[in-house]
């Protein structure tokens, strides 16, 4: 597709794509993306990242069931970021919350703003790391 190589990419061929629950407009997480899992999230119509830490394309809900479908996915002004909107299935983050953003900052202290969904030790057998 001519859009994926239309964008600005960093010097590791990687882009930040925000992604936010489309009915509640809530922003559930952040993620890399490169141009072979943008070009997979297209085609398949679910959220395809490209995982730092593994070095390889990470499928979002392969493992744990809990996908993300694509709803839109647009492109800032600069070409360097995008913003996915999605049909979130289960929990977003990997730590068993709904989204990433589940701290607080409330002063000098920290508050959780929401329940754990699942544990990711039962979903993943192990502390998750994405």
């Amino acid at each position: 597709m001519r859009i994926v190589e239309e964008l600005k990419y960093d010097s590791n061929g990687l882009i930040p794509a925000i992604v936010q629950e489309a009915s509640t407009g809530r922003v559930l997480m952040m993620a890399w993306m490169n141009k072979e899992s943008l070009a997979k999230t297209l085609a398949i119509g679910e959220m395809v990242y490209w995982s730092r830490s593994r070095k390889e394309l990470w499928h979002k809900g392969a493992t744990s069931g809990h996908t993300q479908k694509v709803i839109s996915l647009s492109f800032d002004c600069d070409k360097d970021c995008l913003l996915a909107q999605v049909e979130q299935v289960g929990a977003a983050c990997h730590e068993g919350y709904k989204s990433c953003f589940y701290r607080r900052i409330d002063g000098d202290t920290v508050k959780i703003t929401e329940p754990r969904l699942v544990d990711p030790e039962q979903v993943y057998g192990k502390k998750a790391n994405r």
